[in-house]
């Protein structure tokens, strides 16, 4: 039996020292026939001194639901992960923020593998791969387990089935591992007067110019960058 556990964080802000105010996490499981069930999501507030507004409008998580909580022990979830082969989550590089300890399970993220698993998709975040994998019968779960959205449990348990269509269009473990480790690999070009369009369709010119803006985003240079090399190879 294997056991991915794909983990949900909601948070005073976006980069630390923000803080964690509720983890959720989901186990996917592979029985010993090879297939995947999702398990029922769990969720656990964390105690902080102040939560501002502009997130609490996002989860809608109060100081006041969080009184007399403990403060987020990252130890102490992975401690309860350690039975768990992978931990997944739908922006790993986000949570990962918040992990804070070297050595733990390999990592997964659903949105770099979804990225390169559906690239026509009309949008790649979790709200919108629900609905979309939903109506095309690639994916099927329970609504009211599944809301509300912005919550960590809720949304865990939306990764979690996810996960599960990754591997049903035949994406592997190791695959979306090391996916995980790369850049995200964008469909299209998102900048400029080639917005939208295939890289291949980027003209060079545009692609070099790219590589040398100094603040450009890493993860655009290096889509730029591969695109160059597909076309000198």
């Amino acid at each position: 039996m294997t056991v991915i556990r794909v983990i949900d964080f909601e948070t005073t802000g976006i980069e630390p020292p923000a803080e964690v105010v509720e983890v959720g996490f989901c186990d996917l499981t592979r029985d010993d026939t090879g297939a995947w069930s999702v398990g029922r999501p769990s969720a656990y507030l964390c105690g902080v001194a102040a939560i501002p507004p502009e997130t609490r409008a996002v989860h809608h998580i109060t100081v006041a639901d969080c009184a007399g909580q403990p403060a987020y022990d990252p130890i102490a979830l992975l401690e309860s992960a350690f039975h768990c082969a992978v931990l997944a989550a739908h922006n790993m590089e986000f949570e990962a923020k918040w992990l804070q300890v070297e050595g733990a399970a390999p990592m997964l993220c659903t949105y770099k593998a979804a990225l390169r698993v559906w690239p026509d998709a009309p949008g790649h975040s979790n709200s919108v791969l629900r609905y979309w994998l939903e109506d095309q019968g690639l994916l099927t779960l329970d609504h009211a387990t599944a809301m509300p959205p912005h919550r960590a449990g809720p949304d865990a348990y939306v990764t979690a089935h996810i996960l599960k269509a990754l591997f049903a269009a035949g994406a592997t473990g190791k695959d979306m591992v090391a996916w995980t480790k790369e850049p995200r690999l964008l469909p299209t070009c998102p900048i400029g007067k080639f917005r939208g369009k295939a890289w291949a369709e980027v003209e060079a010119g545009f692609l070099n110019w790219m590589l040398g803006v100094p603040d450009m985003e890493a993860d655009l240079k290096w889509n730029a960058r591969r695109e160059l090399e597909r076309r000198a190879a």
